[in-house]
């Protein structure tokens, strides 16, 4: 394919050549804000207990129901709060602080894991509880996912964010490669006497707790620099002004649909019990092992892209990433060997976690920032339909044609949607260098092509 002219076409803002920043050619540059440092701590933190919850609920529930389908519905239930909320939860990003956003939010997600604490002690098998709890889960996501997103740029120089968007990508690779492991061995442990009931899925869920409750704390003592907000009062017309946004934007739009159809369609994520149990017959510190596999891919990759940064190529290297990722899960679908399975889900991760990077720096760069909580809400939306609307989308078609073919038929589909995407999105294929000016100016130029109010 030939890069793009300097000359504009049919309305487009060409992308410029990235100018370097000084803080840009340095591999920790995003660790000389403290703020950064601390709300990476505090992601670590609690991104390791809330993977080692979802070991533990994925785990209780199918081994309490042995259904592909019951056990999909754990996303359906994170994932129907964001469409409920997604435009109230971005406005309020834009208009109130997001610190005070995300310290609410989490402290919801606190009492509804203190509650599934509870009824594990108390021995209640009745599903439905954990998917009242689970919905609840949801909406504090709903509104701090678009203001944790939002805030981001704020907490870090302003020519270090791709910088600190690697780096939080490591992070959270850490704590996923952690979580997963840590939820496994904690799940198996054996107390004995009277801390017997404490065996399984409590002492995860306890140890989730005290990692939510040491983020509320690291969140409360950060400092974010000041940003425009947004001003107006809530009305259709300025939730809606994000989507409106999105919509117009074809950068951004192309990169957040690509995400999105690729993971909803290739995610097995969902389905590791069944993997883990039935045909790789590992248990559930196999199942720990196998959810920790994709994070490791990822970890390589962010320490990668830390040291030798994108400097051009960025939306076809996007694309391929997406089509490794899909040729990667029809490999692991069809893997009956657990060692194949886990570089199956190395490639994954490491695949996945590279458009992740490319797809967080286009919309954190490329929004305006009184309205990035809003775009935020928005990919977030995306990011549901994606991961726990994927889960439930894994169940149902592994309750029609088996674990095996539903993994292998969405791995397909999604080297099938990087295909279409290049031909439906010629802006994505031909985005060069992450510049924060020339992708502001890229999406700004579609989004003002028409009008948005």
């Amino acid at each position: 394919m030939k890069q793009m002219s300097s000359t504009s076409q049919a309305g487009e803002t060409p992308l410029r050549k990235r100018t370097p920043l000084d803080s840009e050619g340095q591999d920790g540059a995003a660790f000389s804000s403290r703020n950064f440092r601390r709300y990476q701590m505090a992601r670590l933190v609690v991104i390791l207990g809330a993977e080692a919850q979802s070991v533990a609920v994925a785990w209780q529930i199918y081994q309490l129901t042995h259904s592909a389908l019951l056990l999909g519905c754990t996303g359906l239930a994170l994932f129907l709060p964001g469409i409920l909320f997604v435009l109230p939860a971005g406005h309020a990003a834009d208009r109130y602080d997001r610190k005070t956003i995300i310290i609410i939010c989490y402290v919801i997600q606190a009492v509804c894991t203190a509650l599934l604490l509870w009824l594990s002690l108390h021995g209640v098998t009745n599903v439905l509880w954990v998917y009242a709890i689970l919905f609840c889960i949801g909406g504090g996501r709903a509104f701090s996912g678009p203001a944790s997103s939002a805030i981001q740029p704020q907490l870090v120089p302003k020519g270090a964010f791709v910088n600190a968007m690697t780096w939080g990508s490591a992070v959270f690779q850490i704590a996923n490669i952690s979580g997963p492991a840590l939820g496994g061995i904690l799940f198996t442990i054996a107390l004995p006497g009277a801390a017997a009931q404490w065996n399984g899925a409590p002492i995860v869920y306890l140890v989730t707790l005290i990692s939510m409750l040491g983020f509320i704390a690291l969140i409360s003592t950060l400092r974010p620099r000041k940003e425009v907000t947004e001003k107006k009062g809530f009305s259709i017309q300025t939730m809606m002004d994000g989507a409106r946004y999105v919509r117009h934007a074809k950068l951004l739009l192309g990169s957040i649909s690509l995400d999105m159809f690729a993971v909803l369609l290739g995610g097995a994520v969902s389905l590791m019990p069944i993997f883990a149990q039935d045909i790789l017959h590992a248990g559930p510190r196999g199942l720990g092992i196998l959810r920790a596999a994709p994070a490791i891919g990822a970890l390589c990759t962010s320490i990668t892209l830390a040291r030798r940064p994108i400097k051009g190529h960025a939306g076809k290297l996007m694309l391929t990433a997406v089509a490794i990722f899909g040729v990667a899960t029809v490999v692991f679908g069809l893997s009956k060997s657990l060692p194949l399975s886990l570089v199956a889900l190395f490639f994954i991760g490491a695949s996945d976690n590279i458009s992740v990077i490319i797809r967080q720096t286009i919309l954190q760069l490329g929004t305006p920032p009184e309205m990035r909580g809003r775009v935020s809400a928005i990919n977030w939306l995306f990011l549901g339909a994606s991961n726990e609307f994927g889960e439930f989308e894994s169940g149902l078609t592994a309750r029609w044609f088996g674990a095996v073919r539903a993994v292998v038929f969405g791995g397909i589909g999604s080297v099938m949607v990087t295909g279409l995407w290049s031909i439906f999105f010629p802006r994505l294929r031909n985005v060069n260098t992450l510049d924060a000016e020339a992708l502001l100016a890229a999406n700004s130029a579609y989004a003002n092509s028409e009008p948005i109010d």
